[in-house]
C-alpha cells in the first residue's frame, strides 16, 4: 500500500465517523468580516467542509479539495442539505496538484501543514486575495494534534511562512498568562496579497 492511500484510508476511516460534523476554524469565524462579497475561494484539505460551508454561505464560489472520498461524499452531501450550489467538492491530492497560479481570492487552510506547498498557496491568489490559515503549534498545553513535531508549527513560523504577505491579523498565544482561557495550541493568522 502506498503512503497515499495509507493516508487515504486514515482519513476516510476518521471522517465516516457520523458524530464528526463539519466546523469551521476559529480564524475563519473570528475574521469572516474580512471575507469579499463575492470571488472564487478555495478550502484545502477540507475534510468535512466547515470552511467550505461558511464560504459558500458567504456568496462565495467555493472549491474543496480533500484525499478523502469519504469526506468529500460527506460534504457534498451538507452542501446540497443547505442548497448550496456555489460549492463543488473534489477528491484531490493537494500536494500533488497544487492550486492554479493566480486561481483565487480566498483560501482557508486548517489543521494541515505542508511547508513545501505554502509557495504554491501564495502564488494562486489573486491581487488582493487572503489566505486565512490555522494549524497547531509544537508549544501545546494539551495532547491534541499530532504528535510529529514535523506536522507543528514552530513558534511565530507561520509570519515566515507567509512573510510575501501583508499580515492582517496573526494569534500565537503560547503558554502566557492563564492557560485556561485565549486560544492555545495554535497559530492562526490572515494574509493578504496586496495590490500593486
Amino acid at each position: 500500500m502506498s503512503n497515499f492511500d495509507s493516508l487515504q484510508l486514515k482519513w476516510d476511516r476518521r471522517h465516516a465517523d457520523p458524530q464528526n460534523l463539519p466546523k469551521a476554524a476559529d480564524v475563519l469565524l473570528q475574521n469572516q468580516h474580512l471575507l469579499p462579497s463575492h470571488g472564487k475561494a478555495l478550502d484545502l484539505a477540507c475534510g468535512l467542509g466547515g470552511n467550505a460551508l461558511l464560504l459558500a454561505r458567504a456568496g462565495l464560489e467555493v472549491s474543496a479539495w480533500d484525499l478523502s472520498p469519504v469526506a468529500i461524499e460527506r460534504l457534498q452531501a451538507f452542501a446540497d442539505e443547505q442548497g448550496l450550489v456555489s460549492l463543488r467538492a473534489e477528491v484531490r491530492d493537494v500536494e500533488g496538484d497544487p492550486p492554479a497560479v493566480d486561481a483565487f481570492d480566498v483560501i482557508a487552510v486548517s489543521y494541515f501543514l505542508n511547508r513545501s506547498l505554502i509557495p504554491a498557496l501564495i502564488a494562486s491568489l489573486r491581487q488582493g486575495g487572503l489566505i486565512l490559515y490555522q494549524t497547531f503549534t509544537r508549544i501545546a498545553l494539551t495532547e491534541q494534534g499530532p504528535s510529529n513535531p514535523d506536522y507543528r508549527l514552530g513558534d511565530n513560523e507561520l509570519l515566515d511562512l507567509f512573510s510575501p504577505l501583508a499580515i492582517r491579523f496573526y494569534r500565537e498565544e503560547n503558554r502566557l498568562g492563564d492557560p485556561s482561557q485565549g486560544v492555545r495550541d495554535v497559530a492562526m493568522l490572515v494574509g493578504e496579497r496586496t495590490r500593486v
